[in-house]
Formats: structure tokens, sequence, C-alpha cells
């Protein structure tokens, strides 16, 4: 038999290769948010809040019981020329596609600019429309009466209306805000 010379046994191991400096410096997470939730806002679309809770004051009753506002999607880098996605309730379409220019010209003028240039629509079940909730009042206090003389004189009933809500508002209040 052959025999094999003995192999040498390494007693130390090599050095690790050198690490190359960095050369940037740390980010921050939100400078990195963009980029990273990208791919997500595109797949899913983007609509503010305020025009899902918003929108029977954005198109109207009639509209808002039929339709709901999905989705706004927008071209790549921009935020105008976008397309709004809605769901209208079944048999309603055919209205809905008369009353397109009138519901994009009601979306824009709420954005405040061109945002939406079209619409696509699918059928669906719409839900009711969530109810903004208001806290009751804090404590009525009767207005104080010599306020209360002042404000019968005024003969628009609206302005009457509003300036007896503000006294009793300032009839209601503890003093000075807080501020801070």
């Amino acid at each position: 038999m052959t025999e094999r010379p003995p192999t040498a046994k390494k007693t130390s191991r090599a050095a690790p290769p050198a690490e190359r400096p960095r050369t940037g410096a740390p980010r921050a997470i939100a400078d990195l948010m963009p980029e990273i939730g990208r791919t997500a806002f595109r797949k899913f679309g983007f609509v503010q809040s305020s025009i899902v809770t918003r929108w029977n004051d954005i198109v109207g009753a009639d509209y808002a019981a039929i339709t709901a506002p999905e989705s706004i999607r927008f071209p790549v880098g921009q935020k105008s020329g976008g397309t709004l996605q809605l769901t209208v309730m079944s048999g309603h379409a055919p209205m809905i596609q008369h009353a397109l220019p009138d519901i994009i010209e009601r979306v824009n003028r709420f954005f405040g600019y061109a945002a939406v240039a079209k619409v696509a629509m699918k059928q669906g079940m719409v839900g009711p429309a969530p109810v903004e909730r208001r806290p009751p009042p804090r404590n009525l206090k009767p207005i104080p009466v010599e306020l209360g003389d002042s404000l019968r004189d005024i003969g628009d009933p609206e302005l009457r209306k509003v300036l007896e809500s503000l006294a009793q508002g300032l009839a209601n209040s503890n003093g000075l805000p807080k501020i801070g």
C-alpha cells in the first residue's frame, strides 16, 4: 500500500479581506420611504381620506348614494391628469356616464387643480356614506340677556343665527383659550 504524506493542518485562519470604507452618510428612514412605498402606492392607488369622507359634499347626495371613490391613479411622477376609479351601483352606470364631466369638474374644484382627467367605473355595491360625528355641545347656558336683546334687531335670519351661536359659545367659555 501506498502511504500518503501527512497533510499539514492550518493553525490560523486567513485574515478577512479589508472592508471598503463607507462613502455616504447614513440616510434617514423618511428619505427612503418614497422609494420603498412607491410600488405599494402604485399598486393600490391612493385616495386622500378627505375625498372619501366628503364625497357627499363633492358630488351631491344623489350621486353619492350610488357611487363611491375607490382610488385615484396618477401618471408616473405627476399629480395631475389622474384617473378616478369609481364604484357604481348596478344599473346606474349609464346615468353616471352622462354625468362624468360634471363629476370630474366637481372633484377638480375640490382639489383646486386639474387632478382628475378621466374616470374608470366598475359595478359594485356602494355602502352608506361615512357619517361625520361631531361632539355634543358642552354646556348649553342661555344667551345672556344683554346680548339677546341686541341680536333681535338683526333682520337677516342666517346672520342672526350665526351671531347667536357665537354669543352662546362666548357664554359657555371659561375665559381666554389656553395655548400650548
